[in-house]
């Protein structure tokens, strides 16, 4: 796992000066890219997709009317800034220098991408199993969700430290 291995932050380091240089190789910058570019389409596409559905959780579990009056006003507003936010990733994917603000958009469009991926693969808390090595359809997926999580994790170091 050359691509993942590495002493010091494999994604962004902090400057002095308070950004931060994106050392994340090429080809991990073109995954992240086309993958965001596949959620940024389903997130377009509207709340209808049942993988959606941690996106955009309930806000009146007891109340079906409020709730849904919630949903149609927070729903649009929630998609803009998950479209802005990848939107923001992805234009900074050629950069070298990022800043505090780029990773942040980073972390919101990981998160929303691993919420999906989760929930295609049923996952619905910490506590879950999962098998790196197992092969057979959800593979793929599991791939997608251990390196956004990889990515997130590596983020939230570079900003913490």
């Amino acid at each position: 796992m050359a691509l993942f291995g590495s002493r010091s932050n494999p994604v962004a380091r902090r400057r002095s000066d308070g950004s931060f240089d994106l050392v994340l190789a090429p080809e991990l910058r073109e995954t992240i890219g086309a993958l965001l570019g596949e959620l940024d389409e389903l997130v377009a596409e509207g709340p209808g997709d049942p993988s959606l559905r941690r996106l955009a959780p309930p806000a009146y579990l007891d109340d079906a009317d409020k709730d849904a009056e919630y949903q149609l006003l927070a729903g649009d507003e929630l998609r803009s800034s998950r479209q802005q936010a990848i939107a923001a990733v992805q234009g900074s994917l050629a950069k070298d220098r990022l800043s505090e603000d780029d990773l942040w958009a980073w972390l919101q469009s990981l998160n929303a991408l691993r919420l999906v991926v989760g929930t295609r693969l049923g996952i619905d808390d910490d506590h879950h199993e999962h098998d790196p090595d197992a092969e057979g359809p959800d593979a793929g997926l599991w791939s997608i969700y251990d390196f956004a999580t990889w990515l997130q994790y590596s983020v939230l170091k570079a900003l913490g430290g």
